[in-house]
């Protein structure tokens, strides 16, 4: 696994004050565009996928369905999208959450998660948590169970495990790299 995280972290590049002064972004891109970085991510991914049970994997908008589906393939398994409000046709169960400087919501259709599902959250970034929090509320009001969160990237300075932690009621929280 050390060789896998060293390619990961070769392939994220650092871009300074993005989106703003002062935050170092880290942008996935480049492991995107690369098959080996890529295809090693993916299987990282679906390990999690098989070591949790989960039969279902939810992608979290937007980068979250990049990384998702592949992995649901890879593990043989079905791909929801969790996507902002408004942006999926028909009935939708929805969650609000608060962030920094106001409130989000976040949608996923109501047919496709049922009780029995097993569900892993996946996500390219682990920041604050809110998404990430309100996902698994999402879940648990569709009636499936969370069988954990896996992310690329964690960035440990901003304490989204701390938060996650107790939400995720011994689930567990697999990040491939913390930053």
């Amino acid at each position: 696994m050390t060789d896998v995280k060293e390619l990961l972290l070769s392939r994220i590049r650092d871009v300074a004050d993005y989106p703003e002064p002062g935050v170092m972004f880290k942008d996935i891109t480049p492991l995107l565009a690369d098959p080996a970085a890529f295809t090693a991510l993916t299987d990282a991914l679906a390990e999690v996928v098989e070591r949790t049970g989960a039969t279902k994997v939810v992608g979290l908008e937007a980068r979250g369905f990049i990384l998702g589906a592949p992995v649901a393939i890879r593990a043989g398994v079905g791909f929801i999208p969790v996507r902002k409000a408004g942006k999926l046709p028909g009935a939708t169960l929805s969650q609000a959450y608060d962030l920094e400087y106001g409130s989000a919501e976040i949608e996923v259709h109501a047919e496709d998660l049922n009780a029995g599902d097993r569900v892993l959250i996946v996500d390219d970034v682990l920041a604050t948590g809110g998404t990430a929090e309100a996902a698994i509320q999402l879940i648990r009001r569709a009636g499936a169970e969370v069988a954990g969160i896996a992310v690329l990237m964690e960035l440990g300075f901003l304490a989204g495990r701390a938060r996650l932690e107790p939400a995720l009621g011994g689930a567990p929280l697999e990040a491939l790299l913390v930053v």
